[in-house]
């Protein structure tokens, strides 16, 4: 009797580890599940970005500064590996294109443009849509951690090399405010700041 208690026992043990494995795998799975979801539609956002650049580029050909800085960003931000050198190449890439975007707030004829709309409309959609994608991944990385670090997934995931991942974390809205600074610009210094006026002389 005493021998079938332990066999019992073993075997529900090996089960329950069965099960705690199981699930670390379909939780993990969810994640790279989760990150492609992702990535497709951060791959959408870089195919947007040239034909944006090159609308922007008819009204604004001086701006070469710009434009070298949102295509250098965009290739960063398309040969990330890891989700760390991701989350610094999109905000790298958000920064560029904000100045993008303040760059086309100087030229009316370009705000007007049906392709520059057609263009500003789908990447807003898109950020919207990452927006989404990334917080489906954030929150499956999030179970996922918490059932490797706590008890009693903390007991088995070392054994089986289930390791931490980490959370995207990245701007978001690119058309969003920006710091322009006009002293770097050429042809676009802002006016001098006029006079201080003078008090009125005291009536006698």
């Amino acid at each position: 009797m005493p021998i079938l208690i332990v066999v019992g026992v073993i075997a529900l043990l090996v089960l329950f580890v069965i099960s705690m494995y199981n699930r670390f795998v379909q939780l993990r799975n969810r994640i790279d599940n989760a990150w492609a979801q992702l990535d497709v539609q951060l791959r959408r956002r870089y195919d947007l970005i040239p034909n944006l650049v090159e609308t922007v580029k008819g009204y604004a050909s001086h701006e070469r500064e710009t434009f070298e800085r949102v295509t250098q960003a965009r290739a960063g931000a398309a040969a990330a590996r890891t989700v760390e050198e991701q989350a610094q190449a999109e905000n790298v890439l958000t920064q560029a294109l904000r100045q993008l975007f303040a760059v086309a707030e100087a030229y009316p004829e370009l705000r007007a443009n049906e392709n520059f709309q057609q263009l500003q409309a789908e990447l807003a959609q898109t950020e919207g849509q990452i927006a989404t994608a990334r917080q489906i991944y954030n929150d499956t990385v999030l179970m996922y951690n918490n059932a490797i670090q706590t008890f009693p997934g903390v007991v088995f995931a070392g054994m089986f090399n289930f390791a931490k991942r980490e959370f995207l974390e990245i701007e978001e809205e690119s058309r969003g405010p920006v710091d322009v600074s006009f002293r770097d610009m050429p042809g676009r210094e802002p006016p001098p700041a006029p006079p201080p006026e003078e008090p009125p002389a005291p009536q006698p």
